[in-house]
């Protein structure tokens, strides 16, 4: 199985950048990663904008895979529920598991349908960009349990 982690807007700070260089590194040690970016839309009203962003984010996703979208109104799973979840996409033979996180916007009902989970990473708000750093690190410790390997306490 290959993850895809799809998102809205060019990652900015340096450290971030870093963070996911290397957390993405280390899950590829366990599967295919692909990380791609969506323009971000500015100057123009929520409505259209989350339209306009998630019509991009809609270009980046391949056919049979299961999507799961990054919102704050998603259901919470603590580190060992996320590794499940990812085992069971694994053994269900789907192609690609590909987990997004939208923009300021967030995702419009459109692209909502389309997701088979909605999860939420806290209940506390992160910029957009450490959101992709806590993801990509979440993804990875999710394979460490998988693994039995010592990274999660």
């Amino acid at each position: 199985m290959k993850i895809r982690v799809v998102w809205v807007g060019k990652t900015q700070e340096a450290w971030v950048k870093a963070g996911i260089e290397e957390y993405a590194g280390r899950i590829r040690r366990y599967t295919p990663l692909e990380i791609s970016e969506a323009k971000e839309e500015k100057g123009i009203q929520h409505e259209m904008g989350r339209a306009a962003e998630c019509a991009r984010l809609g270009k980046l996703l391949p056919k049979n895979a299961c999507l799961v979208l990054l919102d704050e109104r998603g259901d919470e799973l603590d580190s060992r529920q996320l590794a499940t979840f990812i085992e069971k996409q694994r053994d269900s033979a789907i192609p690609e598991l590909v987990f997004a996180i939208g923009g300021a916007y967030g995702f419009s009902d459109e692209f909502r349908r389309q997701a088979q989970r909605t999860i939420a990473l806290s209940r506390l708000t992160f910029t957009h960009q450490m959101v992709r750093l806590f993801l990509l690190e979440q993804i990875y410790r999710g394979f460490t349990i998988l693994n039995n390997e010592p990274y999660h306490h």
